[in-house]
């Protein structure tokens, strides 16, 4: 187990570098986000939750297959170079030449689509603060918010003037078009064995 000499709370006390953030963190058990020398702790995932992140990364392996796009599922670490931001989206997909920073190929610098299953105490932040540092990064194209406790699926798309688009389902029987990356998600199967 890694000790940090800081809280990681929700109200930090005390201020690290970034140097030390990512020391502490390459070796931790559980993840935290890092912003402006504050560290704030990552809780753990809902049953439901889980499941979730598990078929829509089922269902974007086998259409990304071959197609020259890495996913990643939760521990892919994302830097957010215009804000400061480090944090951990539920699934990354980059299309294209991953850009990393530094030599640890752990922090990525240019997703294509980020995905986050909202849960009671992350959705706000999910759909406010951290939705605005994700949309500053230019790389990505989209950003899909499935909800854990309902079947609904919000998909912002940004548009060719820089404007972003949201576009919802949330019907079993409705699908989700990821543009960016040439793939489509079934509502169905994305809430399989969950709703």
């Amino acid at each position: 187990m890694v000790w940090y000499p800081f809280s990681m709370s929700a109200e930090p006390h005390h201020r690290i570098s970034l140097e030390d953030y990512l020391a502490a963190e390459r070796q931790a058990e559980t993840k935290s986000e890092y912003l402006d020398g504050e560290v704030f702790a990552m809780s753990g995932a809902s049953r439901e939750h889980n499941l979730i992140t598990w078929n829509l990364s089922g269902i974007l392996y086998a259409q990304l297959k071959g197609r020259g796009c890495e996913a990643y599922s939760g521990d892919m670490r994302v830097h957010i170079p215009a804000t400061g931001l480090y944090t951990y989206p539920d699934l990354v997909i980059v299309c294209g030449e991953p850009r990393f920073d530094g030599s640890d190929l752990d922090t990525l610098l240019n997703p294509t689509l980020l995905i986050e299953v909202l849960s009671p105490s992350t959705e706000g932040y999910d759909r406010g603060k951290k939705a605005a540092h994700y949309r500053t990064l230019g790389s990505l194209r989209e950003y899909l918010l499935v909800s854990q406790e309902e079947v609904r699926a919000e998909l912002l798309t940004r548009q060719e003037e820089g404007h972003w688009l949201l576009s919802e389902a949330s019907r079993r029987e409705e699908t989700i078009p990821l543009a960016s990356i040439g793939c489509t998600l079934h509502l169905a199967d994305v809430y399989e064995r969950v709703l």
